[in-house]
């Protein structure tokens, strides 16, 4: 295909960062993979034909037809980078005329010696014309500075990512969080508008052209969670919004290591009047800004749900800002105002590390989703939480436990650490309504403890006699210990982690009367047919299940009693349930009921023996002395010598 764009009003934003493929230095260069990442229009008069790309060019990968170079802006003569194109793969197509979006991004891995310290960027002119203060020049600037930080390590830049374009209604306050993270997990993150002031800045050049504090008047930036307030005045219109994050080695820090841009749009609107009062929202199972490890080479399967609100309501479109390679599905409406997007993406082994996926989901009023961001870190696994077992498993407590237990913890796979992200929860439910009786959130509750690979969750609450819970946790409950904390996955299955309280009341005889027996349902505990009973725990409580099982049991007599019963009828009882304990204890349990007693016992014995010890010591080291003191040999020598003159 030779086309090439040839309006000029094209750009819709972009991305610029890098990573050492090696972090450890060695010799006086390092290899550094360098990303890119631009959304154009992709209107048909830029191209003199329909629109251009579809899925098909997705999954092609085909080159975006532009022309351009990331180039050399300051402090060049630092390093031998002489510039890279800017003609990215194709990752999404979004054909609704509102948003007409063309993404794609390209890697180039580079050699560059350690003294490098340069600003480079993509700079142009001509923003698409229904620009909020007119369509002026743009420029995306990255600051890469090979300098060791003072770790000794290479430094990597922070990794963001954002949809093109934004939806948002005008006259409205509006709060847009920012997603940013480091592969450097310790280094501290910022984020600030980007400025033209090049004597000034870290960059050392414009870094923004004409959308430099390109919001209306009251905008407002918080730059330790990179969050912009702001209320669109206009519709129609597309607000530019430029923002430099940067990454500092510590709180201490005062200059930042690297510095990576991020442009993209707002669009200001006023919903029709047959509109629905409320936006789509997505609902999937993975959060908003969660991170997930995936392996190399095995196909990722993620599917995004959406809920309508309204009845005519419908998903007409997803914006997206994608991976390379990953495919986006056709839109589906599976049940009642639920819509869903499957993506589906095999991680190469060029893509190890982060990779940045949103996602906005567009109705036909117009009405655009909150962005839902995730983070994909390839080459990666993430931890998971360890099914319990009944018998020494992996969490405890599982069985049945007493009111008062108040101690649960289970183990993952790998270190785990709390969440970054809070509303991150783990739940007790009761089994046989569903009710959720007890809550933590993991972001932030001292209740819930990480150490090593076990999470601890202590209880403040008196459990009901008889009654069954289980235990649910949130996606990211179990967080990795690198980089943006890859995620475990959801816990829902409500047989997963299940356990019972022990019920006094119950009787363990059968009540009996003096009439003639007769045919009764009788509940019954399963027995084991195994070597070690699994329906047991170590406690010597009986295991019961969520479902009791029931045997039709019918007793028969050769005859009644020869007493002759009441001529009114006594009570009776049906089902009555005969319940025994049996204590069980396992060589790990003997082991552990074992130590304090053995302990204290080697103390006392301690003490009593080691005056006798002493005394034993003190004997035979006096009986040594006198056997081998040469004096005493010498004296008793003489005495035999005289004890033979004498008797000779």
């Amino acid at each position: 295909m030779s086309y090439s764009i040839i309006d000029g009003s094209h750009f819709r934003g972009g991305i610029i960062s890098w990573r050492p493929l090696n972090s450890t230095p060695s010799g006086s260069s390092a290899d550094i993979l360098i990303h890119q990442r631009y959304f154009f229009d992709r209107k048909a008069t830029y191209f003199g034909g329909p629109p251009y790309c579809t899925e098909a060019d997705v999954t092609a990968q085909t080159t975006i037809p532009v022309a351009g170079t990331m180039s050399c802006m300051a402090n060049c003569s630092s390093s031998t980078y002489s510039g890279l194109s800017i003609a990215v793969q194709t990752t999404d197509c979004n054909t609704l005329p509102i948003i007409s979006s063309w993404g794609g991004e390209r890697y180039d891995l580079v050699s560059l010696p350690l003294t490098t310290s340069i600003a480079m960027g993509f700079a142009g002119s001509a923003w698409l014309t229904a620009l909020y203060g007119g369509g002026t020049g743009w420029s995306v600037v990255n600051r890469l500075n090979l300098g060791l930080r003072p770790d000794g390590f290479i430094n990597s830049s922070p990794v963001t990512t954002t949809l093109p374009v934004v939806f948002y209604p005008i006259a409205t306050r509006i709060t847009h969080i920012i997603q940013m993270a480091d592969n450097d997990g310790t280094d501290i993150l910022q984020c600030r508008w980007s400025t033209s002031a090049s004597g000034s800045n870290y960059n050392r050049a414009d870094e923004c052209s004409g959308v430099c504090s390109a919001l209306p008047a009251g905008y407002v930036l918080t730059g330790s969670n990179c969050t912009v307030s702001f209320t669109l005045p206009t519709a129609n219109l597309y607000y530019a919004c430029s923002i430099q994050i940067e990454d500092y080695y510590n709180s201490a820090a005062t200059s930042p290591m690297s510095s990576v841009p991020i442009v993209f749009l707002f669009y200001g609107y006023t919903a029709s009047g047959t509109a629905c009062s409320q936006r789509p929202q997505i609902i999937g199972v993975r959060p908003n800004r969660a991170c997930i490890g995936v392996p190399i080479g095995v196909q990722l399967n993620e599917t995004i749900i959406v809920q309508t609100y309204c009845p005519g309501q419908a998903i007409v479109d997803f914006v997206t800002s994608s991976p390379l390679g990953m495919q986006h599905s056709a839109i589906l409406n599976p049940s009642a105002n639920t819509w869903t997007m499957v993506l589906t993406w095999t991680p190469q082994a060029s893509q190890a590390g982060p990779q940045g996926f949103c996602a906005g989901a567009v109705d036909n009023s117009s009405l655009q989703s909150d962005p839902w961001c995730i983070t994909y870190l390839v080459d990666y696994t993430s931890p998971n939480i360890i099914r319990p077992t009944v018998v020494q498993g992996s969490a405890s407590p599982v069985g049945t436990v007493f009111a008062n237990q108040s101690m649960f913890s289970i183990q993952a796979t790998s270190l785990v650490g709390r969440p970054t992200r809070n509303n991150t929860n783990v739940c007790f439910h009761n089994a046989t309504s569903n009710a959720t009786v007890l809550c933590y959130d993991a972001g932030y509750s001292p209740n819930v403890i990480y150490t090593g690979y076990t999470i601890v969750i202590v209880t403040n609450l008196t459990w009901t006699a008889g009654a069954f819970y289980y235990v649910t946790m949130d996606s990211g409950f179990a967080s990795g210990s690198v980089f943006c904390h890859a995620e475990s996955a959801p816990i829902t299955d409500p047989t997963f982690w299940v356990f019972n309280i022990w019920n006094p009341a119950v009787s363990s005889t059968t009540t009996t009367t003096t009439t003639p027996f007769t045919t009764a349902t009788v509940t019954t505990k399963p027995t084991s047919t195994t070597s070690i009973n699994t329906l047991l725990t170590t406690t010597g409580i009986v295991v019961t299940t969520t479902t009791p099982i029931t045997t039709n049991a019918t007793t028969t007599t050769t005859s009644p009693p020869t007493t002759t019963a009441p001529t009114t009828a006594g009570p009776t009882t049906s089902g009555a349930t005969t319940e025994s304990t049996v204590a069980v204890m396992y060589p790990k349990d003997l082991e552990d009921a074992c130590k304090q007693t053995v302990a204290t016992m080697t103390a006392v014995f301690s003490v009593v023996l080691m005056p006798v010890y002493a005394l034993a010591m003190y004997a035979v080291f006096t009986k040594v002395a006198n056997t081998f003191n040469p004096v005493k040999i010498q004296a008793n020598t003489r005495h035999k010598l005289r004890m033979k003159r004498i008797l000779h």
